[in-house]
């Protein structure tokens, strides 16, 4: 039995952000007993990873505990949401687990330190591997001026990323969703790839943008914002954020909360969502599986469907660290 098994027991009797905290101070040692990760390398986006399942956005969103997590055996690991101001997210409780279900329901609100205490925790991290920063706006920041703050995010980590994944997709923030719209998207990525050019030039080096989407998107929304993301060059897109469903949950314990829902639930919603995306992009883009990932063969499902890499969160709070060495072995058997 794994150290993580014997250990899941008393993390789920505590409250559930507790547990996400304790959990995240205490990764470095789950690492020391975790299975070996083997070596899987893969190359996406011009960027070489020693393997290909990483750490999603959201477990980590101050950037504080990069170290710890990196002793998991990541291929990559993937921080924030952060946004340019402070915030404190919403009010608790906001995490809410569905055990029978092997689900989560969230509604943080983009709670972190932001940007200048972020870098900070950033620079401070020993870790060199292939780090991805996820940037967001702030709740206050108004509809028209929300671009605003995704160009301040862009400037400030850029120096920090090994690529820069644009959240628009979160259901936790009011009106972020509206940005994965033909006529928003196609301003903010007009903005941020404009942007870019001179960033690239100062830094001496070219970060891929990354663009996160829900799962509750039908198949216009799906060619819209593939055409978008071909149109701008985007080097990748991660499919998916967490999901407003509530279908394969209804009626048990914490079902009714707002927020958004993860793990095995949405495993098939997200899938589908990615297959779309590989159809419709034709291997021109960079795909990111995520969403429902609690075994090695939901990992191998998200290869099929056309992602070259694929990002865990949920899967890690039911299976334990086992789970990264899992995904990769899927990988390298396929």
């Amino acid at each position: 039995m794994s150290l993580y098994r014997l250990a899941r027991p008393f993390l789920f009797s505590l409250d559930e952000e507790n547990a996400h905290q304790l959990a995240l101070y205490t990764a470095g040692v789950a690492g020391l007993f975790s299975a070996p990760v083997p070596r899987a390398p893969v190359r996406a986006m011009g960027i070489e990873f020693p393997n290909p399942i990483g750490l999603a956005a959201g477990l980590d969103k101050d950037a504080a505990h990069i170290d710890a997590l990196a002793a998991l055996g990541f291929g990559f690991i993937e921080v924030g949401t952060v946004t340019p101001r402070p915030q404190p997210g919403n009010a608790r409780p906001r995490l809410f687990r569905i055990e029978e279900k092997q689900a989560i329901i969230n509604r943080f609100g983009f709670n972190n330190v932001g940007l200048d205490a972020f870098i900070a925790n950033v620079q401070r991290a020993r870790w060199k591997g292939v780090l991805g920063i996820n940037i967001g706006k702030n709740a206050d920041t108004p509809a028209e001026r929300a671009i605003d703050d995704y160009e301040l995010g862009l400037k400030q980590v850029y120096p920090h990323a090994a690529y820069i994944t644009i959240n628009i997709s979160s259901p936790n923030t009011k009106g972020l969703r509206t940005l994965q719209e033909a006529e928003h998207l196609e301003a903010l990525l007009k903005r941020l790839t404009a942007l870019r050019e001179p960033l690239a030039d100062r830094y001496g080096r070219r970060v891929p943008l990354v663009v996160k989407v829900a799962p509750d998107l039908g198949a216009d929304e799906i060619r819209s914002i593939a055409d978008a993301v071909r149109r701008y060059g985007i080097e990748g897109l991660i499919a998916t954020n967490t999901s407003l469903s509530r279908q394969g949950v209804e009626g048990l314990r914490h079902a009714s909360e707002a927020g958004g829902l993860s793990g095995a639930p949405i495993r098939e919603m997200a899938t589908r969502v990615l297959r779309e995306f590989g159809r419709a992009l034709k291997g021109e883009t960079t795909l990111i599986g995520a969403g429902g990932v609690m075994s090695g063969a939901d990992a191998a499902e998200k290869f099929r469907a056309g992602a070259s890499l694929v990002q865990l969160y949920t899967g890690l709070i039911y299976r334990g660290p086992d789970l990264v060495s899992e995904c990769a072995s899927a990988f390298r058997a396929k």
